[in-house]
């Protein structure tokens, strides 16, 4: 299982292929702050509800000084599906091999129904300026979650 990241921690570099297959990377980003969310899948009840919700705030978080990407296992052209299907104005990238997902100890053992399962663990880590961790928040809930962290960061 990957180690979770703290704050101060230096956020692990990553370039990954977002929904056009363009590659998307974390240095891209110095100089503003990111919000880095992990989801388990596109097209899914709780991973659309959470980036509706993103998507719904990203103006109200890039106003704040704050860009948004949606990190999970999927395919590029899924994303595409994903992000047409339910309008998305988020950046999503893919992470088939799961390299990005781990190195954030955003994949791992579970509870799953009472069960345990090694899959993606629904995480948001934010990152600053510097690239340094400011905030990680580990087994978050998909709904509600983007109201939340609007508060933590007193936005």
């Amino acid at each position: 299982m990957s180690e979770r990241l703290q704050p101060g921690d230096t956020a692990p570099a990553f370039t990954l292929p977002d929904a056009d297959g363009n590659d998307i990377a974390l240095a891209d980003h110095k100089g503003r702050k990111v919000i880095v969310y992990f989801y388990p899948a596109a097209l899914t009840p709780g991973c659309t509800k959470q980036a509706c919700d993103f998507t719904d705030n990203l103006d109200l978080l890039a106003g704040a000084g704050y860009d948004v990407i949606g990190v999970s296992p999927d395919k590029p052209e899924k994303l595409a599906k994903f992000r047409e299907k339910e309008n998305l104005k988020v950046t999503l990238v893919g992470d088939p091999a799961k390299e990005t997902l781990e190195a954030y100890g955003a994949f791992g053992e579970k509870k799953l129904y009472g069960k345990t399962v090694t899959g993606v663990i629904r995480s948001t880590i934010v990152v600053d300026e510097e690239g340094k961790v400011e905030h990680a928040f580990y087994n978050v809930k998909a709904t509600g979650h983007v109201a939340k962290i609007i508060k933590d960061l007193g936005i």
